[in-house]
């Protein structure tokens, strides 16, 4: 703890017949493109409009300029596996593959839709619930470029364990949940064109983080323990990511499966009914949220449920992780196994961002003898990053001004935009696909004032509030939102079943 401290003040088998119940959840039809949106992903459509405000001429040509970047022709389908890191990303980050950064930009999009969708009003009774329905949620978020995609169910977790800063709760005493918070979602490619630009179905996990900075981290214990998700008692997590993500609580409908189980029954579900396509796992998360996302990822691969048998062929599911902004989950043997298990995590990080550099001050990735320590030593505070970095610098961006905020360094659109502007080390910042630079200011103070773009700009119209019937204001009720699907605990019954398959396979 002393350490975070320090850091911070120093800067084919048939599947079982599917219940009515299973599919469609939120009319998730598997044969249907979505009438709403037949349009792909275009990172073209969000460009800078910012109307009544005072921008210069001489900004002008920064909004504007355009680079000569040779853009890779081959269409996504045909590479979507280099894309999703079958080979590490090696020649796609430096320069900068057109592809890959629409990619990361997407998959960012996916986990900034936790933070705006979220409810962190403590005046409200649905404090730390999601304001929307599953079918209407990127409708509502205004993002139509990911609507081809359908939430198949909402994760939960119970606020009973010792991350006190990370959770929301309302001060009011008639609540949604007393023990549960919104944690993300899991969601699908229902939408056949995206399907065939994509390459393959996309199975996509967002986990939320927090925007609240410093709070969370100095709620880390630095203590690691043991990963029970295999044999191997060598592999160890830090100690409240792992309560976050194992713990439940039995008075809490919400929170009856812990957040482990309901994503591993959501993937299990998920896997069994479009069994025989082509089909990616992709999870995203920012702060926190990637934290989870590290560690939900390992977990799938050691539950082996990326493993699909049909007939007398195994197909490996790839999994990828695009982190933003994480710290460390585990030790470095915890790095080792997600290696050999094929987990690919993508790490975008903000170099003058602090919380990519915990936990593990002391002995990390960076040291010389960290394996002997931890094989020989025993060093508890022993962590290591997962994956490949791709390091950015904030001060290389002419729309973003100086600021000793740690928020604005940490801040996920900010990270969106270093994306979008990054061409390859040495290179000039220069916005590819022209994302609308008002979003980095829609929940920190991070562009120039000359911009015109006013600070913490997204909030909900009236926070909320609607005129009634009979002309007063008032808070609307909210549909009550879905718990946990009938089939919960009939497809961790299948994981756990999944898993002894496979150990006894081994042992033969």
């Amino acid at each position: 703890m002393a350490s975070l401290l320090l850091a911070f003040n120093t800067q084919k088998r048939t599947p079982p017949p599917l219940s009515k119940g299973l599919l469609p959840r939120y009319n998730l039809n598997k044969p249907k493109s979505l009438s709403l949106l037949n349009k792909p992903f275009s990172p073209n459509s969000t460009t800078l409009k910012i109307k009544g405000s005072s921008v210069s001429s001489a900004l002008t040509p920064q909004l504007n300029e355009t680079l000569v970047n040779q853009e890779d022709e081959r269409p996504l389908s045909e590479i979507w596996k280099e894309i999703q890191g079958c080979n590490d990303w090696e020649g796609l980050l430096d320069p900068m593959n057109s592809h890959l950064r629409k990619e990361i930009i997407r998959y960012g999009e996916f986990a900034q839709a936790s933070y705006d969708s979220f409810d962190f009003d403590p005046h409200s009774k649905y404090c730390g619930s999601c304001k929307y329905r599953g079918a209407q949620f990127f409708e509502k978020l205004d993002m139509q470029g990911h609507v081809t995609y359908q939430i198949s169910r909402y994760l939960y977790a119970t606020s009973n364990i010792n991350l006190p800063n990370f959770f929301q709760k309302s001060r009011l005493s008639r609540v949604w949940s007393t023990h549960a918070n919104w944690m993300g979602y899991v969601a699908v490619t229902t939408n056949e064109e995206e399907i065939k630009r994509l390459g393959r179905r996309d199975i996509v996990v967002a986990w939320r983080g927090t925007v609240t900075y410093l709070e969370w981290i100095y709620d880390l214990k630095d203590i690691l323990c043991v990963a029970n998700f295999t044999n191997d008692p060598s592999i160890k997590i830090e100690l409240g990511f792992y309560d976050l993500y194992t713990k439940k609580e039995n008075s809490c409908k919400y929170c009856t499966f812990s957040a482990r189980e309901q994503v591993l029954a959501e993937i299990k579900r998920l896997l069994d009914y479009y069994r025989g396509e082509e089909i990616s796992i992709t999870i995203t998360g920012h702060s926190l949220g990637a934290a989870l996302a590290t560690l939900s990822a390992y977990d799938i691969a050691e539950m082996r449920l990326n493993y699909m048998d049909d007939g007398e062929y195994r197909t490996r599911i790839p999994i990828t992780v695009y982190s933003f902004s994480g710290p460390r989950v585990g030790n470095l043997k915890f790095k080792e196994r997600c290696d050999e298990l094929g987990v690919k995590v993508l790490r975008v990080i903000n170099v003058h961002d602090k919380v990519p550099t915990v936990p593990g001050i002391i002995a990390n990735e960076k040291l010389q003898f960290q394996k002997y320590i931890e094989d020989n030593m025993s060093f508890p505070w022993s962590y290591a990053h997962v994956g490949v970095e791709l390091a950015l610098d904030h001060t290389h961006s002419p729309f973003l001004k100086p600021t000793k905020d740690f928020g604005c360094a940490h801040n996920l659109e900010a990270h969106l935009h270093l994306v979008d502007g990054y061409h390859g080390k040495g290179q000039r910042f220069c916005l590819a696909t022209k994302r609308d630079i008002a979003l980095v200011n829609k929940s920190c103070d991070f562009l120039r004032r000359e911009y015109g773009v006013p600070p913490y700009w997204r909030q909900d119209e009236n926070k909320g509030m609607v005129r009634n019937a009979d002309g007063r204001w008032v808070l609307p009720e909210r549909p009550r939102a879905d718990a946990h699907p009938a089939d919960t605990a009939h497809h961790v019954e299948q994981v756990l079943k999944n898993i002894a398959g496979s150990s006894q396979m081994e042992a033969l």
